[in-house]
């Protein structure tokens, strides 16, 4: 069950949060995208079951329904966001639960026990770093009309990037106290811009505490994963 559930979570984390670009994510209400964005998730999942298409079609099913609604019924915020996300984490947990043996069946059973590991770490990086520019962009969007934009084109999405990057490797080597130091150095490097005003330096608050809140406990979320599938059934 654990290794059919990581195969889809990396598959899933891959479709939504690496392969999917801006493009397509601004036209989710185009049923077209929608069905290729299924596509994608259809092909990831059945790549990483080894070949176990029956599943990855149920699944892939399930995320075009999940995203329908969320195009269609849900405004483009945090909370919706965090619905989805949960939607699709609870789809692949009850995949893997009715079909445990998915994976044991496929292609990539004889080194399921050197990937779980592996695959864990690369889901838990990409929700820390890439899922994160999601959740922080969405939280933050209802404050941007109110402050400058006049730094460097994806500038705050690359610091971003950078540092749940930094913190997620801090988390890895059991170095908690060096985000302490993280923050330090980005309230000092920001400080000008706080300078401009209430609004930019609450803007700058909130989207500093909101990514390293994400970056934090997507870590030791991973952490944890990785102590259940090492204790074994």
């Amino acid at each position: 069950m654990i290794a059919t559930f990581t195969a889809l979570l990396l598959a899933h984390v891959l479709a939504d949060f690496v392969f999917q670009p801006d493009w397509m994510v601004a036209r989710k209400g185009n049923v077209f995208i929608l069905l290729l964005h299924a596509a994608i998730v259809l092909v990831f999942s059945t790549a990483a079951l080894g070949g176990i298409w029956e599943v990855a079609l149920v699944v892939a099913t399930a995320h075009l329904a999940i995203d329908a609604i969320k195009a269609w019924a849900l405004p483009r915020t945090f909370t919706a966001f965090a619905i989805d996300q949960s939607a699709h984490v609870a789809t692949i947990a009850a995949a893997a639960y009715y079909w445990s043996g998915a994976f044991d069946a496929g292609l990539w059973a004889p080194w399921g026990d050197q990937a779980l590991a592996p695959a864990l770490i690369l889901s838990g990086f990409i929700v820390t770093v890439f899922a994160g520019g999601f959740a922080v962009g969405l939280l933050t969007t209802r404050f941007q009309e109110e402050v400058p934009q006049d730094g460097l084109a994806d500038a705050g999405r690359l610091i971003g990037r950078l540092e749940r990057t930094l913190i997620f490797l801090l988390v890895f080597i059991e170095q908690p106290a060096g985000i302490g130091f993280l923050i330090a150095a980005k309230s000092i490097l920001r400080f000008d811009t706080a300078a401009q005003g209430q609004k930019a330096g609450e803007y700058v608050i909130i989207g500093t505490l909101a990514s390293f809140a994400w970056a934090m406990a997507a870590a030791y979320g991973t952490v944890a994963l990785l102590e259940i599938a090492a204790a074994g059934p």
